[in-house]
């Protein structure tokens, strides 16, 4: 059996959740909300990759410091 590398939790306000979701490489959480896709994928591989897509016009994907940075104003997405 492979190594699990990370777990995800999603939780929602109608009391519903669900934790320690197992993953060797990678997990993504989507929302649909009106047909609209919200995704957020984490890879886990050599370096920490989010990836975050709102629609399939809106996409951002970088390393998690790359995230932390953007979310701190220190740099701006592309």
């Amino acid at each position: 059996m492979s190594e699990v590398r990370m777990t995800g939790e999603i939780r929602t306000d109608l009391d519903k959740e669900f934790t320690d979701i197992p993953a060797e490489k990678w997990g993504e959480a989507v929302f649909n909300i009106d047909g609209e896709e919200i995704v957020m994928e984490i890879s886990v591989e050599d370096k920490v990759i989010v990836a975050l897509m709102a629609g399939e016009e809106a996409v951002w994907k970088g390393t998690l410091e790359g995230l932390k940075m953007l979310l701190r104003g220190e740099i701006k997405a592309r």
